[in-house]
């Protein structure tokens, strides 16, 4: 393992975006995603193109590592969109520790982390960033650092303390022995304790377009890019003096590829060496990162089934609500119903009653006539009982007469 000569990578998925530098914990890898033997080359000079839009945040250009090819490409400077305002860029950088270059992406956050010290130049002298600052909703540009077009850009501001030099000869690209060393500070390790965002969507297309671009490996450019930097994401391609860059970008075929496999792919026996230096523990660490990823993805399938469920209970408590409303308001018109039917019997039956109440009246003023009757009759009776023996006594007189 010691005697292999050629470049070995070894991917490490990120399970978070907070980095840690390997030159103050060996034992801390969360942030490297790439390791390999070989020093990444010296950062080219070149000159930043202006701001082509308010607003956008500078990302300075860094060797990155292809598997693919065993090789270093260049992914140019370029000025990009932040995921919030508020948000600076931390440059990604590599570390040496123990034999190896360890590759720590960049991430976004409130404030700026450790990045290694490299100087990229443009604001990111090897600590903080002086290239601007953010200002509410609104990013504002120092224009002695950095370029740009006050056409464009409208909130600037001139500072000339932190001014560097981006043009000196040698510009180490790497923390450790033969390159940059420095250690972070009480402020950079807070910054890398904060939330973190990762690289845009953008971002990662502006590597993986830069990966596929035969002239930005150091194979053929022997460390000189031909693209330095672009104005932004698919933009103009310039060179290191700032010009139209005048070779295109030609992504290789297959078979040129293969025609020019000894410069740049690694020979076929090296590449089995690389498999070799992988770790069964280091299989078995992705393999565990995959579940991870695995299971993070259906905590987030859940997540959006239960929000789902939520919504659709909801949904249907609006709708029993709407229901009972209904059955409430049907409930009142009947309870109205019958109340002007109540109404309206109550009303008959009164209507009903009157002629009943008049008819006892009447049935009592019909015995009143009998007894007037007999009344008149009384004396009438008593005077023929009266006369009865009156006329019984002349007829007996009568009778002894004769």
């Amino acid at each position: 393992m010691r005697t292999l000569k050629s470049i070995s990578l070894i991917f490490l998925f990120t399970l978070g975006m907070c980095v840690q530098p390997s030159t103050v914990d060996a034992a801390v890898r969360v942030g490297i995603t790439i390791r390999v033997r070989i020093a990444p080359p010296p950062l080219p000079y070149y000159d930043q193109p202006y701001c082509p839009v308010d607003g956008y945040l500078w990302e300075p250009g860094y060797w990155a590592y292809s598997d693919e090819y065993g090789d270093y490409f260049w992914v140019p400077g370029v000025w990009v969109k932040p995921p919030h305002f508020g948000y600076l860029w931390t440059p990604c950088y590599w570390g040496y520790d123990n034999g190896f270059y360890g590759f720590h992406n960049g991430y976004w956050g409130r404030s700026v982390g450790y990045y290694g010290g490299v100087n990229y130049g443009y604001g990111y002298g090897g600590t903080g960033y002086y290239g601007g600052r953010w200002s509410g909703n609104h990013f504002q540009y120092n224009t002695a650092v950095v370029h740009a077009n006050r056409n464009i850009v409208h909130n600037v501001y001139s500072d000339q303390t932190h001014r560097s030099n981006n043009a000196t000869g040698n510009r180490p690209s790497f923390n450790g022995p033969g390159g940059v060393r420095t250690m972070p500070d009480a402020r950079e390790k807070t910054a890398m304790r904060e939330t973190h965002a990762q690289p845009t969507a953008a971002q990662t297309n502006h590597q993986q377009a830069a990966s596929k671009d035969r002239s930005q490996f150091k194979s053929v450019n022997k460390g000189q890019p031909a693209t330095t930097s672009v104005n932004k994401v698919g933009g103009n391609r310039l060179n290191a003096k700032g010009q139209q860059a005048a070779q295109q970008r030609q992504p290789a075929p297959q078979a040129n590829k293969q025609q020019n496999q000894p410069q740049v792919r690694p020979p076929q026996n090296t590449q089995q060496k690389q498999q070799q230096v992988r770790s069964p523990q280091q299989n078995n660490t992705q393999q565990k990162q995959q579940q991870v990823r695995q299971e993070q993805n259906n905590q987030q399938q859940k997540q959006q089934q239960v929000r789902q469920q939520q919504q659709n209970n909801q949904k249907q408590q609006q709708v029993r609500q709407e229901q009972n409303n209904q059955q409430q308001k049907q409930q009142q018109v009947r309870q109205q119903q019958q109340n002007n039917q109540q109404q309206k019997q109550q009303v008959q039956q009164q209507t009903r009653q009157q002629p009943q109440n008049n008819q006892p009246q009447r049935q009592q003023a019909a015995p009143q006539q009998p007894q007037r009757q007999q009344q008149q009759q009384a004396p009438q009776q008593h005077q023929q009982q009266q006369q009865a023996p009156q006329q019984q006594n002349r007829q007996e007189q009568k009778n002894h007469e004769h």
